[in-house]
C-alpha cells in the first residue's frame, strides 16, 4: 500500500519541465530497456554479417589465390621471353663484332656426362656448319664442331677432357694452351 502511495504521489508531483516525475522515471527506464534490446541486436546483426561477409571474403580469397598464380606464370613467361631477347641481341651484337659470318644457332641436348662434355646444336651443313669450326657465345669460345649431319651438329666443349685450344692473353700477347679439365666454365 505505501508503495502504491508512492506511486499515486508522484504521478501528480511534476519536474521543473513540467512534466509528470513518473512520466520521466517511466521513460527512463523503458528507453534503457530499449537501448539494451537494440545493443543485443545490433550485436547479434554484426555477428551474422561478419559471418556471411568472412564467407564472402573467403571465396574472394581463393580467386585472388587462382589470379595471382596465373599472373606468376604469365611473369614467368615474361621473363623467359624477355631473357630469351637479350640473348638474341647479344648474339646479333657478337655478329657484328666478330666480323666473320656466323651462323645462329640453338642448343638442342645437353652432356651426358661431366668428363666428357659435348652438346648437340640444330644447325648442320645444310646451314654451313662443318668439321672444326670453331663454336662461341657471346661470353667467349664454347668448343668446335666434331661432327656435322644435314640438320644438326655435335660441339665439343673446352671443358672437356680431350678438348684443347691455342689461346692469347690479350693485355701480355702471350700464347698458350688452354685444355679441358671435364668441369663447367665459371
Amino acid at each position: 500500500a505505501i508503495v502504491l502511495h508512492v506511486i499515486l504521489i508522484s504521478a501528480q508531483v511534476s519536474t521543473t519541465a513540467g512534466i509528470p516525475f513518473i512520466q520521466v522515471v517511466t521513460f527512463g527506464v523503458f528507453s534503457e530497456v530499449q537501448r539494451g534490446t537494440m545493443t543485443s541486436v545490433d550485436g547479434v546483426r554484426g555477428v551474422w554479417t561478419g559471418y556471411v561477409a568472412l564467407r564472402d571474403v573467403q571465396a574472394e580469397n581463393e580467386a585472388l589465390k587462382r589470379e595471382l598464380q596465373t599472373l606468376q606464370v604469365r611473369l614467368q613467361e615474361e621473363r623467359a621471353q624477355a631473357q630469351r631477347a637479350e640473348n638474341f641481341r647479344q648474339l646479333l651484337e657478337l655478329r657484328e663484332r666478330a666480323g666473320v659470318d656466323t651462323v645462329a644457332a640453338e642448343v638442342i641436348a645437353g652432356p651426358a656426362t661431366a668428363e666428357f662434355r659435348d652438346m648437340t646444336i640444330d644447325k648442320g651443313s645444310a646451314d654451313g656448319v662443318a668439321r672444326d669450326m670453331a663454336v662461341i657465345s657471346p661470353a667467349g669460345v664454347v668448343g668446335r664442331v666434331i661432327l656435322s649431319s644435314a640438320r644438326a651438329a655435335r660441339v665439343q666443349m673446352l671443358t672437356d677432357l680431350n678438348a684443347a685450344a691455342g689461346a692469347m692473353i690479350e693485355r701480355t700477347r702471350a700464347q698458350g694452351l688452354i685444355a679441358g679439365q671435364g668441369t663447367a666454365l665459371r
